[in-house]
């Protein structure tokens, strides 16, 4: 599971730090695109807090300057390889609350698999905004990054 999850991960940054560099060389990034970039950033953080128990810092709809992007994607990142790295167990229960306050669990496996699709799910919002604004939206299949 490890080498599978790192292999995920890899790819999930890759995609985010190609939409980072994009939207950095835009003049003005579409304004739905950067509240769903936060909103990937911000829950990635969240569901890595979740795990190690930790109070979140950002919240679910927090919007991020794009300036500050990636370093908060490099934390998440570094954190969830360290999730990773120490897991004994990726089907260990992990107990949560929810952002209305919900008490959840769902096993270590679950929650990471979740991370990438969740990210995966907006980067298709984001690269269809980015078309809606006439902006060419870079590559981001899986086939093509293991190329």
């Amino acid at each position: 599971m490890k080498v599978f999850f790192n292999q995920l991960f890899d790819y999930n940054f890759y995609c985010n730090k190609k939409l980072i560099d994009e939207c950095s060389t835009l003049n003005s990034a579409p304004e739905k695109s950067t509240q769903l970039f936060s909103h990937m950033l911000n829950a990635h953080h969240i569901w890595n807090a979740r795990i190690i128990d930790k109070k979140p810092t950002y919240g679910v709809w927090d919007v991020h300057p794009i300036k500050d992007w990636g370093d908060i994607h490099y934390e998440n990142q570094r954190s969830s390889f360290e999730i990773i790295t120490n897991a004994d167990n990726f089907e260990k229960r992990i107990d949560y609350e929810n952002s209305q306050g919900r008490l959840f669990a769902n096993t270590l496996n679950d929650i990471l698999f979740h991370i990438i699709n969740h990210s995966t799910h907006h980067r298709g919002q984001i690269l269809m905004d980015f078309r809606n604004n006439g902006i060419e939206p870079p590559s981001l299949d899986y086939v093509f990054y293991k190329r």
